[in-house]
């Protein structure tokens, strides 16, 4: 059989019955029979009945899709943990007044300005997260680390606005 089958290509197998292709590897298929469970057949396999094909786009499994995707979106920091806002701090606003009075004052809701002080958080952990796994030393790691914890020590200042303790930013405990 030269035509490789996508997922969800329908088949009837002499031994096995009805099964629907649920993932492609290299060299083999996974397919899911109703009355055997998950099988894998060789690709090369041609003893059965093709119902339904479809055309495979890749031979990537979805597992396999989701965890590189997975891995993109963190790499990239789009996956944003939420992080609530403490009660007290809804609707509000934070005003910025400068000493000079011909100066106008600078009004930001508080939610802007939480979100991105949560969004130097993640890029925070992000940082950390490539350190541990760069091709430093651990002596060079180590120092890395020390400086990330001194800024979560500079941050710990903007806890009030976390409605959750586990939330906040925790520096070097003495």
């Amino acid at each position: 059989m030269n035509e490789t089958l996508g997922v969800g290509s329908r088949v009837k197998h002499p031994a096995f019955g009805d099964g629907v292709v649920i993932r492609l590897h290299a060299a083999a298929y996974d397919l899911c029979f109703m009355l055997y469970g998950i099988k894998s057949v060789g690709r090369d396999y041609d003893n059965w009945e093709i119902i339904e094909a479809i055309p495979a786009e890749e031979i990537v499994s979805f597992s396999d899709a989701e965890k590189a995707l997975v891995k993109i979106l963190k790499s990239y920091n789009a996956i944003e943990e939420v992080v609530p806002l403490g009660d007290r701090w809804q609707g509000g606003t934070l005003i910025l007044k400068p000493e000079d009075d011909s100066s106008k004052p600078k009004e930001l809701e508080i939610e802007a300005f939480f979100h991105k002080i949560v969004m130097v958080r993640d890029r925070l952990r992000v940082m950390e997260q490539r350190i541990n796994s760069s091709k430093l030393s651990d002596e060079e790691k180590v120092n890395l680390q020390q400086y990330i914890t001194r800024i979560y020590g500079s941050l710990t200042s903007f806890n009030v606005l976390f409605r959750n303790k586990e939330d906040n930013f925790v520096g070097s405990r003495s």
